[in-house]
């Protein structure tokens, strides 16, 4: 009786957490790019969050910046998510 008492508490523990878990908000989207082109064809680099940060790394390496394209296509993050406007 004690085993099954048990286990329900515990599978009621479990679904109760499952249930008012909140998704992950740690999502961070890069608006800037380093590219760097040379004789091995060259790279890119969408690890920066301002375009002076990126230009600190780019001005020592012959890279410029540009706009991230997939932060323009995914947008600035879930800021306005659940946001009505009218």
């Amino acid at each position: 009786m004690r085993r099954v008492a048990y286990r329900l508490l515990l599978a009621f523990s479990l679904l109760g957490g499952a249930l008012l878990a909140s998704p992950s908000s740690a999502e961070i989207y890069r608006p800037w790019c380093a590219q760097y082109y040379g004789s091995n064809g060259g790279g890119t680099n969408c690890g920066f969050v301002s375009y002076e940060q990126c230009m600190m790394t780019a001005r020592g390496a012959g890279a410029w910046c540009v706009w991230n394209p997939w932060n323009v296509a995914y947008g600035q993050g879930r800021s306005d998510r659940g946001r009505r406007i009218w």
